[in-house]
């Protein structure tokens, strides 16, 4: 019998995380979920957001208090100082991706694009 072995990608860099998780969401969904969405973030940022928060073991709000620290995460998200998520607007996104199945979506995009990487 043969055995397989997957390789799983890690990182320890939450830098590299979040380019990471942007290109899966720019690949596996819309940018906003609405037309007449605000514009202020895209979905492929607030993705990624909750990607690091998952990541780096915290909440809504120490991943905005991370995101304020940290100019690197800011810059590799496309984020302004003076233009960063508030907290609900975190658990606002995570309710409403994970409704739409965007969630889903870019695990199987991210392990779509591990099988066709080697």
């Amino acid at each position: 019998m043969e055995k397989t072995t997957s390789r799983r990608a890690a990182t320890r860099s939450p830098v590299a995380l979040a380019r990471k998780a942007l290109e899966v969401a720019r690949r596996a969904i819309p940018a906003y979920s609405s037309k007449y969405s605000k514009h202020d973030f895209t979905q492929h940022q607030m993705l990624a957001i909750l990607a690091l928060a998952q990541f780096l073991k915290t909440d809504d709000r120490g991943i905005v208090a991370y995101l304020e620290d940290w100019s690197d995460l800011r810059e590799a998200l496309g984020l302004a100082r003076d233009k960063l998520p508030h907290p609900t607007t975190v658990l606002r996104a995570r309710q409403r991706l994970a409704k739409r199945g965007a969630l889903r979506a870019c695990s199987a995009r991210s392990s779509e694009m591990l099988a066709n990487r080697g």
